[in-house]
């Protein structure tokens, strides 16, 4: 079925020039439906031409208008421009095309303006691709159609034909997505805010304002999940325009989901219901116990506990996330490249109740480390750091209070592949290694994907 929305936007785009910033992946499906509907596209990037891949190539053959390498947006003249999300709003080159009267969107933006179903969108620091998943696999347990997409995984612009009315869009959405949309979901959850990507963001106070656009933009009847727990989130709930409903381990809000004893509650009209235990839950680690709360908060009234129970029992984890690579000799290996922040490895490391082996280190995103180095002392015999932000971190933990000379052990080695090398002969039958960087991957891997399957090929070759 033809979306109309979407369709009259093409129609109107035809006779103007389009330009999408960023041929990575994720915008390739836009340039080929832009193409497909007769548009005139020129597609920038700061890759050279001799570095493009067969399919970019493709898509030139197919119309595509190339303007690649250095200065690829020098003087790019445009009417409509698709931003890619790494990409700040303020950049000199988006600010001269909005004087000169261009339209900056962006693939989720028009999405959002062309989503003939109800929108589900999660972002927060940490755990968001985890809680998108849960919501999506509860959503489909309960019997409904379900599109997963955004940050998460493949662009849903070019699916919308296919979506129908009773169905659910359940989108992951960064900061870098967020900071210049104008449109919110019907059901808006952050999972928590924690200094992130400050090496994009001008300072913490453009992170919080782009995080709040998730829920900014909604209206009375829609649903915003907050995290009771975490003081930043807390402080949005008087922002938000529909119900509030939070989550918490630590107190019993009066609408939402809490944890006490072990068991997870739902909280409504003063009365409260026992929903599922924590000891059911496949997925280790407290900061998955958050995870499945904010999902049942956010679906409150739309599944059944039934099938709330069913995911828990049987949803395994999503790659990268505290992924258990292989057993070697007694040895555990585990893959948590996803966590690129303190607060995402201190998660990872509150999820064993033995002390392990940590590698960290990686590209530098300008972020606080001071408060890694506690619970590093407090969760970890051997550190091994390597990377940009290796010394950082090595700083945050001989400084904190709790060291003490060899408690834990720190190793140093600058090459990703020696330091995993490393950790794992010293390892022991019964020790856990984990990968948990608290650094972006960008120093060494094209992203924590590519790093998380490196490491993992590493320890599936010992």
């Amino acid at each position: 079925m033809k979306n109309e929305r979407l369709d009259e936007m093409i129609r109107l785009w035809r006779g103007k020039r389009l330009a999408v910033l960023g041929l990575g992946v994720s915008n390739r499906p836009l340039v080929r439906l832009l193409l497909a509907g007769g548009c005139r596209v020129v597609g920038c990037d700061k890759t050279p031409r001799e570095s493009l891949d067969d399919e970019v190539l493709e898509l030139e053959a197919r119309g595509l208008e190339l303007r690649v390498g250095p200065g690829y947006l020098e003087n790019l003249e445009a009417d409509v421009v698709f931003r890619t999300p790494g990409m700040h709003p303020d950049n000199p080159a988006l600010v001269r095309l909005r004087e000169q009267g261009a339209e900056v969107t962006s693939e989720m933006e028009i999405f959002f303006r062309c989503c003939p179903c109800s929108i589900i969108a999660v972002t927060g620091s940490d755990g968001k691709t985890t809680t998108t998943t849960l919501i999506a696999q509860m959503l489909k347990a309960s019997g409904y159609r379900v599109h997963l997409g955004g940050n998460i995984g493949a662009p849903l612009l070019p699916h919308v034909d296919e979506m129908e009315g009773t169905d659910w869009a359940v989108v992951e959405l960064s900061s870098f997505q967020l900071m210049d949309m104008k449109h919110s979901a019907h059901i808006a959850v952050v999972t928590n805010v924690a200094p992130n990507h400050l090496d994009v963001h001008r300072d913490m106070a453009e992170y919080v304002e782009a995080k709040k656009t998730v829920f900014r933009f909604q209206q009375p009847g829609d649903v915003t999940v907050l995290n009771l727990d975490n003081e930043i989130t807390r402080s949005f709930a008087p922002e938000a325009a529909g119900e509030v409903r939070f989550f918490s381990r630590q107190a019993r809000p009066g609408t939402g989901v809490f944890l006490e004893n072990g068991v997870i509650y739902r909280a409504r009209d003063g009365k409260v219901t026992p929903v599922l235990e924590q000891k059911d839950i496949l997925l280790p680690g407290i900061h998955n116990v958050e995870n499945y709360m904010a999902a049942m908060a956010a679906l409150e009234g739309l599944v059944t506990d039934e099938a709330i129970c069913r995911v828990a029992g049987t949803f395994g984890g999503v790659e990268h996330r505290i992924e258990l690579v292989r057993v070697k000799d007694g040895v555990r290996f585990y893959n948590d490249s996803i966590a690129s922040s303190p607060s995402r490895t201190i998660a990872g490391l509150r999820s064993f109740p033995e002390k392990v082996i940590l590698i960290a280190g990686g590209y530098d995103k300008h972020i606080p480390y001071e408060v890694l180095g506690p619970e590093i002392c407090a969760h970890v015999k051997r550190l091994f750091v390597t990377g940009t932000t290796g010394e950082k971190i090595r700083r945050a933990v001989v400084t904190a209070p709790e060291y003490r000379e060899g408690a834990p052990e720190i190793v140093a080695i600058e090459d990703f592949d020696e330091t995993v090398l490393a950790a794992a002969a010293s390892a022991e039958p019964g020790d856990v290694v984990l990968l948990s960087p608290a650094s972006a991957a960008f120093d060494k891997f094209k992203n924590f994907m590519v790093r998380g399957r490196h490491f993992k090929e590493l320890v599936m070759g010992l």
